[in-house]
């Protein structure tokens, strides 16, 4: 499974971006996740999706503000974020992992596979 992440970039607060995370090689995957790391931060979970059921999971602090989901003919997954903040700035992972359960989808060592991050940055 080979994860190709884009649509980072300079926004200011209030606006809004679309993340996209091209999937390419076995198609199996059960779970797909975005984490996010900002600088001198450790790498946190931001939300999840169940690929077959389109379950959702977010992370509190973007509940209400980021909307994960996925088109399944195009084996892509999205991250629309909108109302952001400054401390959204971070690079801006995706993963996949065919072996995540429900109890460890925050976890980023539950996931196999990983894109290789695009930067986000919110100016005040």
């Amino acid at each position: 499974v080979q994860l190709q992440a884009s649509g980072g970039g300079l926004v200011q607060a209030g606006g809004s971006l679309r993340l996209s995370c091209a999937v390419s090689g076995h198609t199996y995957t059960v779970v797909m996740g975005w984490f996010r790391q900002a600088p001198g931060k450790e790498r946190e979970f931001v939300a999840a999706i169940r690929w077959n059921s389109q379950i959702t999971f977010y992370e509190d602090s973007v509940k209400g503000r980021f909307t994960i989901s996925r088109d399944n003919a195009k084996n892509t997954m999205y991250l629309q974020m909108d109302r952001l903040k400054p401390e959204d700035t971070a690079v801006y992972y995706c993963a996949a992992g065919p072996g995540v359960i429900n109890t460890t989808i925050r976890r980023s060592r539950a996931y196999a596979y990983w894109g290789q991050g695009t930067l986000v940055t919110v100016s005040s």
